[in-house]
């Protein structure tokens, strides 16, 4: 009986090496933000693409994502006053890549942009679901919560900006990412 409860043990231990924990992650990031050529076919939206660059828990990064964000105004109770205005994001994805040369897979469940015309700044929240990757990321899931500042740097016609400056950060879980050794295994 004591070798059988040994022997589970064991196998325990074995299968959770093979699956990997849950791994916290948090990382900063800045670039850019502008009106993206990409169409996302969602009624009544405005298409803006991110390019940005950072670091954190799972090492140095680029982003390059795109997002549907509503042109016409929601009421909020976080985002109300004389001079707020707040739109949702409706759908978007994007693709991380790794300095190890791994991709993380996102896709936008939810958004919300808070644009302050007071202080010519937005912020703006939003969900990602990991959809799952390359190299150590083959096997990915789980969900990354974006929060980042906007200022615009370039605008034309009214004041619409066409290129903005931001600044923010990730924090989620990422789960099934394979150890160090497997990704490097997996990339040669």
């Amino acid at each position: 009986m004591k070798r059988l409860a040994i022997v589970a043990v064991m196998v325990y231990l074995g299968v959770a090496a093979v699956y990997p924990q849950a791994r916290p992650v948090k990382m900063t990031f800045s670039g850019t933000s502008a009106p993206s050529t990409i169409d996302l076919q969602q009624p009544d939206t405005r298409n803006d693409e991110d390019n940005f660059a950072g670091n954190g828990t799972l090492g140095s990064f680029t982003l390059r994502d795109v997002r549907a964000i509503a042109n016409s105004p929601t009421p909020s109770d976080t985002c109300s006053g004389p001079n707020l205005l707040y739109v949702t994001e409706s759908a978007g994805g994007g693709v991380f890549r790794f300095q190890d040369g791994s991709l993380l897979i996102l896709r936008l469940t939810q958004g919300s942009d808070c644009i302050d015309f007071a202080a010519v700044k937005a912020h703006c929240t939003v969900t990602f679901e990991i959809t799952g990757g390359t190299g150590r990321f083959k096997n990915a899931s789980g969900t990354l919560t974006f929060t980042e500042t906007v200022v615009p740097v370039l605008a034309v016609g009214s004041g619409n900006p066409v290129l903005s400056a931001a600044s923010g950060e990730f924090e989620g879980t990422v789960h099934g990412m394979a150890r160090e050794e497997e990704a490097q295994g997996e990339q040669q």
